[in-house]
């Protein structure tokens, strides 16, 4: 292991030990919030100082070993070769481990997230596979021990929907579904099409992490303006007879958010007001993102061109393009979208480290 890379462990060690010593005062727990920022430190190094202890542990053997070489016990020698060669086995692995631990994080990686999916070229189409993707990301949550919750949705009249926005609650969520952000293409035979022909269509996914309490973002009530209307459900219906619908705009952005899938008007604001201060928060990652890579783009406007991935149902295959990933389409619409998943993430260290000279 390179000397610089041993130090920055070193310093990361002894920073662990420092935190675990914070814990142990007891005026600390008079401030929640402190402790609770200790504690999320503490579990962001954990995987590291966990790697680096065991690697230690192994150097140390390894030098206590090539001291018994010299040994004239031929029993001591054979175990000290066999203890030589377990150590220079796993040192490696360890190290390639604790490269990929010591790559620059998203701090949002840890965040629940809001995600918005629309119907986009293809019509009615494109509305109902919307609505196949809200389910698949809903299989893929439960699958995953998550938690949706839709927070405002607009029905389509052949089916699906032309805009559903809904959160994903778990153990680092936005790690997980961050790449899904992008235009989705399908490609099969709708089931009003009586001559058989495959369609091509499209929705866009946008993923956003969720702006909880540590997320700084100033919203003057000057700035907004409130509208109510009524909830409307299948073709317009209106589901309800009071204006209990909430519509949020922020004037100096132009942000707009919505919600009619509260139980009231109060709930709906709030949930209208959570999703402005995602969508404002997302302005702010967007600026960040300018500069980086095609890779981590977020949705664009629906276009056919712009796909990321492909359904493609009259050969059972999903294709994520940017990454020329193909697997079973059955299993992923059913909810089983790690391996695509997986193989994006390890995109993304492979890239990182290229970029850091690894």
């Amino acid at each position: 292991m390179e000397n610089s890379m041993y130090k920055s462990l070193m310093t990361i060690k002894e920073k662990y030990q420092e935190l675990n010593d914070k814990l142990l005062d007891s005026n600390l727990m008079q401030d929640i919030k402190k402790y609770t920022q200790i504690n999320k430190e503490i579990s962001s190094i954990k995987p590291i100082v966990e790697a680096f202890n065991e690697y230690q542990i192994l150097e140390n053997n390894l030098k206590d070993a090539k001291l018994l070489l010299n040994e004239k016990d031929e029993e001591i020698v054979l175990m000290a070769k066999l203890e030589i060669t377990n150590a220079e086995e796993k040192m490696p692995i360890l190290e390639k481990q604790l490269i990929v631990l010591l790559l620059p994080k998203d701090e949002n990686d840890d965040k629940n997230v809001i995600m918005e999916i629309r119907g986009a070229a293809g019509g009615d189409e494109a509305n109902i596979f919307a609505g196949d993707l809200f389910k698949m990301y809903s299989k893929w949550a439960d699958l995953n021990n998550m938690s949706v919750k839709v927070l405002d949705s607009t029905f389509a009249n052949s089916g699906g929907f032309t805009q559903i926005v809904f959160s994903v609650s778990g153990l680092n969520a936005y790690s997980k579904l961050k790449y899904e952000s992008g235009v989705h293409r399908v490609q099969r035979v709708p089931e009003t099409e009586t001559q058989g022909r495959v369609h091509t269509s499209t929705a866009t996914v946008t993923v956003m992490p969720e702006a909880d309490e540590d997320v700084d973002i100033e919203i003057n009530q000057s700035d907004l303006r409130i509208d109510t209307f009524r909830s409307s459900g299948a073709g317009g219906q209106s589901v309800n007879t009071t204006d209990s619908a909430v519509r949020i705009t922020h004037i100096p952005t132009g942000v707009i958010a919505t919600s009619q899938d509260g139980r009231s008007q109060i709930a709906n604001r709030e949930l209208a007001m959570k999703i402005l201060k995602t969508r404002l928060y997302e302005l702010e990652i967007r600026k960040k993102q300018e500069t980086e890579s095609e890779f981590r783009k977020l949705a664009g406007s629906g276009a056919r061109s712009e796909k990321i991935r492909t359904y493609n149902y009259p050969q059972d295959r999903i294709t994520d393009h940017r990454i020329a990933f193909s697997t079973s389409l059955k299993t992923a619409i059913a909810g089983q979208l790690n391996p695509i998943i997986d193989a994006l993430l390890a995109e993304e260290q492979a890239e990182k480290i290229q970029n850091a000279g690894l």
